[in-house]
């Protein structure tokens, strides 16, 4: 695949990045999204609209996150379709914050990504029914079906980031569809942290984050990272541009507040980025 290079200027978030090197939106260490799925799916347990995913956005924010990310699923178990909208309404007074669809993009996304010309779109090749994101794409045996909507994306001025697993020898081809980013996949990592195992899973981890930088890709991560793993995973894989962090954090919110809550994740980063 033949990696197009006509990227719209339409978002700035994206072009920063890519024409500088620099993060678009601190220029500094990595930056947090945060994943507000969990808020909704509450919120979706009763007929009632509490807790406010724009209240909670609204929170973080404050707080210092860098970024907002929602997963809206076909089933609209926890984000719907209304928080996508009141979201990237809210969002306007937030020029700096980046706004990052994610999701199947053979499934609901692209309709909202079409509509609302988010910051960054994440692929994610999640199935209807699976309970949360499990696998990273398969190329280059997806790379037919997924190479049209990336240079969609590419054209309405969204950046595109594909979900990945840790594997060095496919990061070329991510580059050659003319996607920006790759997301780590970092529940292995999770699962290893503390384990006799963990060098060796963080050691490929880094090998693949290498070989997509080599590839002219950035890096994003997320999976199963918190406020025990995170540090060491960024410090292990360096140039992490950002983590997107839902369900640890919410559940950390119960017992620390949903805004000290970020200011700990966010001393979690900057220990990373410490000599």
């Amino acid at each position: 695949m033949k990696r197009r290079d006509d990227t719209n200027a339409m978002n700035p978030l994206l072009t920063t990045g890519l024409t500088t090197g620099t993060d678009p939106q601190r220029g500094g260490p990595t930056s947090l999204s945060v994943n507000l799925n969990k808020v909704a799916l509450l919120r979706n347990q009763r007929t009632l609209t509490i807790p406010s995913v724009v209240r909670a956005a609204q929170t973080v924010l404050e707080a210092g996150a860098q970024g907002i990310t929602v997963h809206p699923r076909p089933d609209q178990r926890h984000i719907r379709t209304h928080d996508v909208h009141e979201l990237a309404a809210m969002l306007k007074a937030w020029p700096q914050v980046e706004y990052n669809l994610e999701g199947n993009p053979f499934h609901n996304l692209m309709d909202l990504v079409r509509e609302l010309r988010p910051h960054q779109a994440t692929f994610v090749p999640d199935s209807v029914e699976q309970a949360t994101s499990d696998h990273g794409w398969n190329l280059p045996a997806d790379s037919a079906r997924l190479l049209p909507l990336i240079d969609e994306c590419r054209s309405l001025g969204v950046r595109v980031s594909l979900f990945m697993d840790p594997t060095p020898e496919a990061m070329a081809e991510a580059a050659a569809l003319g996607a920006e980013r790759v997301e780590l996949y970092t529940e292995a990592y999770a699962r290893a942290h503390g384990t006799p195992q963990q060098d060796a899973v963080l050691a490929r981890y880094a090998e693949a984050g290498m070989a997509a930088r080599r590839c002219g890709l950035q890096l994003n991560a997320g999976h199963d990272l918190n406020r025990d793993n995170l540090t060491d995973f960024l410090r292990a894989v360096p140039g992490v541009r950002e983590v997107s962090i839902g369900h640890a954090l919410i559940a950390d919110a119960l017992e620390l507040g949903l805004a000290e809550t970020v200011r700990d994740y966010l001393r979690c980063i900057h220990r990373a980025a410490a000599p």
